[in-house]
């Protein structure tokens, strides 16, 4: 049996997912999902929104993010849980899943974790190339985890970026993000504070994990002109920039009534005004408008992302054959026997 019949579904395991970002190429992959990204926002009108559906505990979150275009239905499952760390396990994992609107039948089971990476560092480039300055050279990574390298090369991959600057509270992340990144063409310096690093950065990330309000950045830390990508502050409770830095600037959002939930806009008044960023990538909004500017992508992650980077998952399984067929849904010779099909798989008497 082949995934083309419907009793099987695509899965696309973590060492086919690793088999496939090295078949395609790191670079090559993080620029297809960043113009599948921009294409799905082109179209934002026509997704089903809602704010992801969190169950939280005092240890993380768990999350499920669903999406539709009236054709194909997808959803993430994603937890959160900074403690995992201490105990040798991934903060992050998720999983994601593609069906036919149709018929609903599953066409794609994919793991997520590596693939949530990419994908994220594929959206703070789209976010950059609308909203940093022009010719932009130079990044400060502040928090040097998983994140880190994958954020760095998509800036690189797609606006050309040729510095960046590291820094992380523990020094083995900063070495790790470095070592990690050396061939990579990119000129990697890594810095012994927040201030050192952000030195001649044209654009700012903060990707810090702990579940807390957290001060990353401090108000007299940023100057006019910069561009930030706050991508560490994701739920409830968790936040990495000063409020003063926020009411300088030019804020920027995925769905705004997620952000406000969960994202640095939590330190706002509900009213306080923001762009929607698909309004700057279809043209019906201005992003970066002047050299003074502060912009500030107040990014949590969004299903709408998800969706565009498991339908590019989806046609390069199918192009490289790396996936695998998973026996997921029953089906029985007439649709209304499923009974009839589980006692043909029955023990025969004469096996008994």
């Amino acid at each position: 049996m082949t995934p083309s019949d419907k009793a099987y579904v695509p899965f696309v395991s973590v060492d086919h997912m690793m088999q496939l970002i090295h078949r395609v190429g790191l670079d090559a992959l993080l620029r297809r999902l960043a113009e599948a990204i921009e294409e799905d926002f082109r179209r934002w009108p026509a997704f089903d929104k809602t704010p992801r559906v969190a169950s939280h505990s005092p240890e993380g979150v768990i999350e499920l993010m669903p999406t539709s275009d009236g054709e194909v239905y997808g959803f993430k499952y994603v937890n959160g849980h900074p403690k995992n760390m201490r105990e040798g396990l991934q903060t992050v994992t998720a999983f994601g899943l593609l069906a036919n609107v149709g018929n609903g039948y599953p066409v794609l089971l994919s793991e997520m974790t590596l693939l949530t990476a990419l994908r994220t560092a594929a959206m703070s480039a789209v976010a950059a190339k609308h909203l940093a300055p022009k010719n932009a050279t130079t990044m400060a990574m502040i928090g040097n985890g998983a994140q880190s390298e994958f954020q760095s090369l998509a800036m690189q991959a797609i606006l050309g970026l040729r510095e960046v600057r590291l820094y992380d509270i523990d020094p083995a992340a900063t070495a790790k993000c470095a070592a990690n990144l050396a061939g990579s063409g990119l000129r990697v310096v890594p810095c012994d504070s927040a201030e050192a690093a952000i030195e001649g950065a044209q654009i700012l990330t903060t990707c810090t994990a702990d579940k807390q309000y957290a001060t990353i950045l401090s108000d007299n830390m940023v100057g006019a002109g910069v561009h930030i990508n706050a991508i560490g502050g994701d739920c409830p409770g968790k936040t990495e920039l000063a409020r003063a830095i926020l009411e300088r600037s030019d804020i920027f959002v995925e769905y705004p009534e997620q952000t406000r939930i969960e994202g640095e806009l939590q330190q706002l008044p509900e009213d306080h005004p923001v762009t929607e960023l698909w309004q700057v990538i279809s043209g019906d909004a201005p992003g970066r408008r002047d050299a003074q500017q502060i912009t500030l992508f107040d990014s949590v992650g969004f299903a709408i992302e998800d969706f565009s980077a498991l339908r590019v998952i989806r046609e390069t399984a199918m192009e490289t054959g790396l996936y695998q067929p998973l026996d997921l849904l029953a089906d029985p010779d007439d649709p209304r026997d499923l009974y009839g099909m589980l006692m043909r798989a029955a023990p025969s008497a004469t096996a008994a």
